[in-house]
């Protein structure tokens, strides 16, 4: 590497690809930005003392090293962690590198990542590496410093522990575009039976308010409680209150805004042609993205 300007254009090809993995990896935008950040500083100094035949392998390995440390410490504050902890939401309508295959958007979804919650961090690091990027075991070993032997065992362990789920790439975007449009105007008109014909006899609705904002501590299960809960809330907000269907981690959501800030993002998750989950996130710190 002949120069600090030919070292950022080699990191910029693989930005993308690194914000990626750390996304899925933390569940944060935010620390995946200073994540990647820092692999850009390690880029710099690395490319200025040796020889890096491959930035692409060399990147991702600092990234992922780097997610492993701090999840360690983030299951230290998600214990004191006020009600239920939801991914950050990301607006992606126009980020197709992170949604450019139906894997990729699949992993993405609030479902996946809160799904990815039960890992511990190397189960996830194998796990995303190898069953949403591709990588081959030789690369992971690499990357998360443990044997191939190892990797094999701990992707087999993580999938057990997930139940095997697999990708329910049969939630087809026409679908959830209509039930989230039907689920807008029933709550907007306060009609509470068209609400009730959308939500599943078993679903469960979660907010994250991390103690900043006015949010249920525990989840909420059966669709009248649910449904009623938050026409409720809304009649609240409702001389305040803008909502707008955008494109949150590959699907359409809602996301509530007052006085032009964010005020909340409704993102809904779809099983059979019917609302299976609704997660709310609310705390502040967590719409950045959205402003």
């Amino acid at each position: 590497m002949n120069s600090t300007e030919e070292a950022a254009q080699a990191f910029a090809q693989h930005r993308g690809h690194l914000f990626a993995i750390a996304y899925r990896m933390l569940g944060s935008a935010t620390d995946a930005e200073d994540i990647v950040q820092e692999g850009f500083v390690r880029w710099l100094q690395a490319s200025e003392h040796e020889l890096v035949q491959s930035p692409r392998a060399y990147l991702s390995t600092v990234v992922v090293r780097l997610c492993l440390d701090l999840l360690r410490s983030a299951k230290a504050r998600r214990e004191v962690y006020v009600g239920p902890w939801l991914p950050e939401p990301i607006p992606t309508g126009e980020r197709t590198d992170l949604i450019d295959s139906a894997v990729l958007t699949e992993s993405l979804s609030f479902a996946f990542l809160v799904m990815l919650e039960s890992l511990g961090p190397h189960e996830r690091a194998v796990f995303l590496l190898r069953d949403v990027f591709d990588y081959d075991y030789v690369d992971i070993a690499g990357m998360v410093g443990k044997s191939k032997a190892n990797c094999r065992q701990i992707l087999r362990r993580a999938r057990q522990r997930l139940g095997q789920r697999e990708p329910r790439f049969s939630v087809i975007p026409e679908q959830q575009s209509r039930l989230t449009e039907q689920f807008v105007r029933a709550s907007a008109s306060g009609d509470l039976t068209g609400l009730l014909s959308l939500l599943a006899d078993d679903v469960v609705f979660v907010a994250d308010g991390g103690g900043k904002a006015r949010a249920g501590i525990k989840p909420v299960y059966g669709p009248d409680k649910i449904a009623r809960g938050m026409l409720s809330g809304l009649r609240a907000l409702a001389t305040e209150l803008e909502a707008r269907v955008m494109e949150i981690n590959g699907q359409p959501a809602i996301v509530g805004y007052t006085g032009g800030r964010p005020y909340g993002v409704v993102i809904l998750d779809v099983v059979n042609n019917r609302i299976q989950r609704v997660f709310l996130v609310v705390n502040p710190d967590k719409l950045s993205w959205l402003r």
